[in-house]
C-alpha cells in the first residue's frame, strides 16, 4: 500500500503579477535656512511594498549647501526601510552614502577637500495617503564633515 500526501503553501498562481506593477516611485525634497546659509536636497527614489505596513527601496541623492562663504556639493546613493505601523504614522530607517565635495572660503585661504560620508537616518512622520512630513535624525552625524548644520532635519516624502 502506497500513501502520498502532498501540502502546498503559498499563493495562486492563477494570477500574473508584475514586480514592476508594484513598485512606487517618488522621493523627498528638503529645504533647510538659517543665518548664513541654506541647504537644498532632492532625492528621487522607487519603493516596493513587502506587506501593508512594510515597504524597502533605493534612491538617489544630490544636495547642495551653502553657508555664509563656504559651499558644499554631495551626491550618492541609499537604502530604505519603510514601516507605517498606523495608517497616519510612517517609520523609516535610511542608510545613505554622499560623495561630497567641499570648499571653505576662509580670509586669507580657500580649501578644498573631497571624501565620503556616510549617514544612517532614523525618521517619524505623518502620512496621509501617499505624501509624508516629518523629521529624521541621522545617528551617524559628524559636526565636522557634515553638509546639514544639524543631526535633526525635517523631510517631505511623496510616491505613487
Amino acid at each position: 500500500m502506497v500513501i502520498i500526501a502532498h501540502i502546498s503553501c503559498g499563493q495562486e498562481a492563477t494570477r500574473d503579477t508584475n514586480f514592476w506593477d508594484d513598485v512606487h516611485y517618488g522621493g523627498n525634497f528638503g529645504l533647510g535656512f538659517n543665518n548664513g546659509g541654506f541647504n537644498i536636497s532632492i532625492a528621487p527614489s522607487a519603493i516596493y511594498p513587502i506587506n501593508d505596513k512594510f515597504s524597502v527601496g533605493t534612491g538617489l541623492n544630490f544636495n547642495y549647501s551653502k553657508f555664509e562663504a563656504s559651499k558644499f556639493l554631495a551626491y550618492g546613493g541609499s537604502l530604505i526601510t519603510l514601516y507605517n505601523p498606523i495608517q497616519l504614522l510612517q517609520l523609516s530607517l535610511e542608510l545613505e552614502q554622499l560623495r561630497i565635495a567641499r570648499t571653505l572660503n576662509l580670509i586669507s585661504d580657500s580649501r578644498t577637500s573631497q571624501y565620503w560620508l556616510p549617514s544612517l537616518y532614523a525618521g517619524v512622520g505623518y502620512r496621509s495617503r501617499n505624501v509624508t512630513f516629518g523629521i529624521r535624525y541621522d545617528l551617524l552625524y559628524n559636526d565636522k564633515k557634515s553638509i546639514y548644520p544639524s543631526a535633526l532635519l525635517p523631510f517631505v516624502r511623496l510616491y505613487f
